[in-house]
């Protein structure tokens, strides 16, 4: 069975290639706005299958969707505006601890399906300098990501501790998206929970607890 990514992410490209499953990509936009005294997780959870759902291909097979949002004292960043607004981010959650929401949805167009998975992870940042934000907002790095920063980036290394999925705040939950597929009898990668490890360079502390129908990560 075939994937078709709705999301131009590279990041997420990356981790979805771990599963061993044959995708293409179908980006879909849609008015990301959100509504009137909606919650975080019910935004999130929102635009995925929005997006599933606005994505255009005529290829067969299900329709992977996937938003992720930075939550900081109940106010959502979202990708940034320009470089200022990536510099006013990135102080603002500085030394802080915050909430990394990554939504995923899988949608069966033949059978009118939708399936959904939510990873919450509990981040908190290292109190980098003035001049560390101004070097990283240079690079680009952060103009296309939620909360202005990417978890992985070696050179700015922003995050000094999470709890959760590290592959969630990257933008793809790989446990949490092999259960849901595994609704849709669609097998991941035996391997897929090594990979992830050797690919991002940690040790997960949760798969098992995923694996198992927890509510965690």
């Amino acid at each position: 069975m075939q994937i078709i990514l709705a999301s131009n992410s590279p990041r997420r490209r990356e981790l979805l290639s771990l599963t061993g499953w044959r995708y293409s990509v179908s980006p879909a936009n849609i008015d990301e706005s959100p509504r009137e005294e909606e919650k975080p997780e019910a935004y999130v959870l929102r635009l995925a299958v929005e997006k599933a759902a606005a994505c255009q291909t005529d290829l067969p097979g299900l329709i992977l969707a996937a938003d992720t949002i930075v939550v900081e004292n109940d106010r959502l960043l979202g990708k940034p505006e320009d470089p200022a607004d990536a510099i006013r981010m990135l102080q603002q959650l500085r030394g802080h601890t915050h909430n990394v929401m990554t939504a995923i949805a899988l949608f069966d167009r033949e059978a009118n399906r939708v399936g959904q998975e939510l990873c919450v992870t509990e981040v908190l940042m290292r109190g980098y300098t003035d001049e560390e934000v101004t070097a990283y907002v240079k690079s680009g790095d952060p103009l296309d990501k939620a909360g202005a920063y990417a978890i992985q980036h070696k050179g700015f290394h922003p995050v000094e501790d999470f709890h959760g999925c590290f592959a969630s705040v990257m933008g793809l939950p790989l446990c949490h998206l092999r259960r849901l597929a595994a609704r849709f009898d669609l097998t991941a990668a035996s391997t897929l929970v090594e990979d992830c490890e050797r690919v991002n360079h940690y040790v997960c502390p949760i798969y098992r607890q995923v694996e198992n129908g927890v509510e965690i990560g």
